[in-house]
């Protein structure tokens, strides 16, 4: 359901404090902010939807106290239905120069029946790209692109499989053309899970008694790929070493929570 731009406004006013729990308590003028523009696989999630768990959930985990994560992710937007409900001119309203906006779509740009979200990969999916690097960018700010993490998928040899098409390549050939960091997340995580194997995965995954989730994430897979996309962040030079923290600690379960919905 399409939102009014005032309701965005507000949700995304909303959600900074929530960012800023995980953080620290910002100071005017001397905290930076990392915002996250993404999918369902990034986004917050609550206490009706736990064990559910988005990587911006555990990214605080690995960044330094002053360097504030605001997570604009939502459930089943695309860069496209992202821009049209809204949400972009919202955390463009916010960002200030020196910030810096982390860009993960493709799951639901895939989505070829759904003409509110579908974009093809080297054309309309690249130009929608382009608007969040435009907008970063004029507003001072660093955008930073990241292809989108795999789901967990394995052929009958137990290797994992990718499922993203082109977008990947895509997103690759435009972070080349603009000159933006590019986190290869997607790369990373297909790694990952051919790493642990076919059994081993579902425990990164939302599996429970009655749900067999081979998208979304626990709170151990969060926390994985948050610390893949940690670890990238610094090796491209978008952090300092100063900027982050535990790369290669264990991170207890335990930190991960869920509040309550937001009232209606």
């Amino acid at each position: 359901m399409s939102l009014t731009r005032r309701q965005v406004t507000v949700a995304a006013l909303a959600a900074v404090p929530v960012a800023f729990s995980a953080t620290g308590t910002a100071r005017a003028g001397e905290q930076r902010t990392l915002y996250i523009a993404g999918d369902s696989t990034a986004a917050q999630k609550y206490s009706d939807a736990a064990p559910e768990t988005g990587w911006g959930m555990a990214l605080p985990f690995f960044l330094r106290k002053d360097l504030a994560v605001a997570n604009h992710a939502v459930n089943g937007r695309s860069s496209k239905s992202f821009i049209d409900e809204g949400r972009l001119d919202a955390i463009l309203a916010l960002i200030r120069p020196g910030d810096i906006l982390l860009i993960q779509f493709a799951h639901n740009d895939e989505k070829t029946a759904d003409p509110t979200r579908y974009t093809e990969p080297w054309t309309t999916y690249q130009d929608c790209l382009r608007r969040y690097i435009d907008g970063a960018r004029a507003k001072g700010a660093r955008p930073v692109l990241a292809t989108p993490v795999e789901r967990r998928k394995f052929d009958a040899s137990g290797n994992a499989l990718p499922t993203h098409g082109e977008y990947p390549a895509a997103m690759r050939a435009l972070a080349e053309e603009e000159r933006v960091a590019l986190l290869d997340i997607q790369a990373l995580s297909l790694a990952l899970w051919q790493r642990l194997g076919v059994e081993e995965t579902k425990k990164y995954f939302n599996w429970t008694a009655t749900e067999q989730d081979n998208t979304h994430f626990n709170p151990p897979g969060a926390i994985a790929v948050a610390r893949l996309v940690a670890r990238e962040l610094l090796r491209h030079r978008v952090l300092a070493p100063r900027d982050v923290r535990r790369l290669d600690a264990g991170i207890p379960e335990s930190w991960i929570t869920w509040p309550a919905p937001a009232a209606a």
